[in-house]
């Protein structure tokens, strides 16, 4: 399609006059992929820049060119002041405060910045635009602080830190992570500051950048994570002698919730040939139904997948969009708007953290069970290799608890509030930002929570030998005790070995390893 960005095999990523793609974010935020514009583009934006330099000189005031900003636009800047004028902007609205943001998010960031002035619809000059494209390729990283952003006008304060390294300002950290100021990190890289021009501080802050690329990466991370969620849900339902019967396709087919049928459908795959499974299908076993947590998987992992979906599908619509204010329209007019406004976003953002915060919940609820000699059907007290010397996983669970409770807690919306600023003119805002900062911290906390479930229901599955696991579920096993984790035993120090399954699932080693029998899960 003509404008969209592609990728390459050497990580290389083209931006268009259309949208940077998912693949694209992470290319450039976790890869290091290279950025370079398109011809297409950079002709756009000469045409646009044509525009805000013939309005430059006109006797009537245009926002962002010749006036003040917010609630100071009312203000007519002369000539001989407009460059000060960008300046002053960049550096007051550098404000943020706090714990420094990650590299990735930075990246994901500026990657969109760029994707936006590409457009040719904020006016932009292209050797501002090639400096940035530079910056990034240079793995220069400016530092961004946790707080100063309201999600509207866009993320001004962190988009401001990385204008303001642009200008040769600030702090920055180099490809090798050592923080230094920007002046010494472009000097070594060989990129010459900007001067910036009419229009051009505005288009360099006004834009939803930040929570957008926060929101791709979480949905990149929760795709991975629904698979594994199925896998722990399939290795506790094997191991504490439940039925798959209950995920069969007809009965899923009653109900047609996409994300159901593929979740229900993995769960199959993943315990068939399952001798635990087939040891109690026998008139011998009188359970009739197993506890929620286990039979409603499904229902619930896939109601996860709808949702990360629907957000999948405004974070494409967001990729889409050239957010500034004001705007180069495509027939020449300056004129300003309100889509910098991240009340999109920010929704999506804060549904996809109560829905993990769901997802962990009802992964602790499974573990849980194992616990209990009442609900485990015939496996020792908190699966202890000597119930009373030994406390075998009882802390484990408390401390998915303890995650979950955390997660419950931010779920909270954050978009549902809104405090004014700009002397009432920005009267109202989304505080995207801030529901893609906690949604961030979901989607470790759910990591780690999958990661323990995983870690005890491989225990749970190596008390039930010598009946043998399903082959998908006993090569995840095998992956977890070869990078480390051990076998039941007398209590040892057990949280490396969470560590080593956090790894296993956050590196997607434990997906693998069971597709390498399943073949793709859905």
């Amino acid at each position: 399609m003509v404008g969209m960005s592609t990728s390459t095999a050497t990580q290389q990523v083209t931006v268009g006059t259309g949208p940077v793609s998912f693949d694209d974010v992470v290319a450039v935020a976790r890869h290091d992929a290279a950025v370079r514009i398109s011809e297409e583009s950079l002709a756009e934006v000469r045409r646009s820049r044509a525009v805000i330099d013939a309005l430059a000189d006109d006797d009537e005031p245009h926002y962002g060119v010749s006036t003040g900003f917010g609630a100071l636009a009312t203000r007519h800047i002369p000539v001989d002041r407009r460059a000060q004028l960008q300046r002053s902007l960049v550096r007051s609205h550098a404000a943020g405060s706090g714990p420094e943001v990650e590299r990735e998010v930075i990246r994901a960031l500026m990657l969109l910045r760029v994707s936006t002035l590409a457009t040719g619809r904020t006016g932009i000059r292209e050797e501002t635009l090639q400096t940035y494209v530079a910056m990034l390729n240079a793995g220069i990283t400016p530092v961004v602080h946790e707080y100063g952003s309201l999600g509207c006008s866009g993320d001004l304060a962190p988009l401001s830190h990385c204008a303001l390294a642009l200008m040769g300002e600030g702090v920055v950290r180099d490809a090798a992570d050592e923080r230094m100021p920007t002046a010494e990190a472009f000097a070594a890289a060989g990129i010459t500051p900007v001067e910036l021009r009419e229009k051009e501080g505005l288009a360099l802050i006004n834009g939803t950048d930040g929570m957008l690329g926060q929101l791709v990466l979480a949905i990149t991370d929760l795709r991975r994570l629904l698979r594994v969620a199925d896998l722990t849900a399939a290795m506790s339902v094997e191991a504490q002698l439940g039925t798959d019967d209950v995920f069969a396709a007809d009965l899923h087919d009653l109900r047609p919730q996409p994300g159901q049928g593929l979740s229900a459908s993995n769960l199959r795959r993943l315990m068939q040939g399952s001798e635990i499974r087939e040891s109690h299908r026998t008139d011998a076993c009188t359970r009739v139904q197993d506890a929620y947590s286990l039979r409603c998987s499904p229902q619930v992992a896939g109601a996860v997948r709808d949702t990360v979906a629907y957000a999948a599908q405004v974070a494409g619509f967001e990729l889409a969009s050239a957010v500034d204010n004001p705007v180069v329209t495509k027939d020449g007019r300056v004129e300003s708007n309100g889509n910098f406004h991240g009340a999109p976003v920010a929704y999506v953002l804060d549904f996809l953290a109560i829905v993990a915060a769901d997802l962990a919940s009802i992964s602790e609820r499974r573990t849980d069970r194992f616990l209990d000699v009442s609900r485990s059907h015939g496996l020792g007290a908190f699966l202890a290799h000597d119930p009373g010397v030994d406390s075998g996983h009882m802390i484990a669970q408390y401390t998915q608890a303890a995650i979950v409770s955390e997660m419950k807690r931010l779920a909270a919306p954050a978009s549902v509030d809104s405090i004014p600023s700009s002397a009432m003119q920005e009267d109202h805002v989304s505080m995207g930002w801030s529901a893609a900062r906690k949604l961030r911290r979901s989607v470790d906390g759910l990591t780690r929570v999958l990661a323990i479930e995983l870690l005890t229901a491989a225990r749970a599955l190596d008390l039930r030998a010598p009946l043998r696991p399903a082959p998908a579920t006993a090569a995840v096993l095998a992956a977890l005790r070869a990078s480390g984790a051990q076998a039941p035993g007398p209590d040892r120090f057990l949280a490396p070995e969470i560590e080593t399954a956090v790894q296993l699932v956050a590196s997607g080693a434990a997906v693998t390893a069971a597709e390498s029998v399943t073949g793709p899960l859905d």
